[in-house]
């Protein structure tokens, strides 16, 4: 069974339409409006799971002959989840209490067929270490307004600010879309991908992955 020709990215996100252009295909952008309110006692990866889910079923609903896909980020500090602050007050919190410590990335993917009426589910893990950034840089990146979009309130990839010393795992997970993780699914479709996928999505973010062959092995060897 073939992939249907057009293909509905359920997000607004900057980077993961940035992300999603590396596959070659045409993506149509749809935003849903969902409520992202985490469930009580939910771990921080399976809300991530749940979300992503959600938001392509809502896409599903509005163009039920597309190839849907969604993605959820969350961040966990210690068991708890860190959302999008609702100001800068919250931002600043939550750089602060990020500032020199060790904490994860949840981004789950969803694509959902419509004639498989079959929903596949795609979650990377990664640890990211923030370097010991100051009051100041902390106040600095505040006004330039990114954080506030962000969960956990930063970027990683933003070339003024750079929190992160170190990270284990999928750096494009981070940026909204683990495009490794996307593209194995799409490969149990049958989809073959662009030549040097993993190496051109290394350029777009100008970082280095170390982790694509485990997630993402060549066609002649196995998943």
């Amino acid at each position: 069974m073939r992939l249907p020709e057009r293909w509905i990215l359920a997000s607004t996100s900057p980077r993961r339409q940035m992300l999603i252009q590396i596959l070659e295909h045409p993506v149509e952008i749809m935003p849903v409006s969902i409520d992202e309110t985490p469930e009580p006692l939910e771990a921080p990866a399976a809300c991530a799971a749940r979300l992503a889910i959600a938001k392509a079923m809502a896409a599903a609903q509005q163009a039920p002959e597309a190839l849907i896909l969604a993605a959820d980020t969350v961040v966990e500090l210690e068991g708890k989840i860190l959302g999008k602050p609702e100001g800068i007050p919250e931002a600043r919190a939550m750089l602060r209490a990020l500032r020199g410590r060790s904490h994860a990335v949840h981004t789950a993917v969803a694509l959902y067929h419509p004639d498989r009426h079959e929903c596949l589910l795609e979650v990377a893990t990664t640890w990211v270490k923030m370097r010991a950034y100051t009051d100041e840089e902390i106040e600095a990146y505040l006004a330039t307004g990114d954080p506030l979009d962000k969960a956990g309130a930063y970027a990683i990839q933003h070339a003024g600010f750079r929190p992160a010393e170190e990270v284990t795992g999928c750096y494009a997970a981070v940026v909204g879309l683990p495009l490794c993780h996307l593209a194995r699914a799409l490969r149990r479709w049958g989809w073959s991908p662009p030549a040097a996928l993993p190496e051109r999505c290394q350029i777009a973010l100008q970082h280095r992955c170390l982790v694509y062959p485990e997630i993402f092995p060549a066609p002649n060897q196995p998943d």
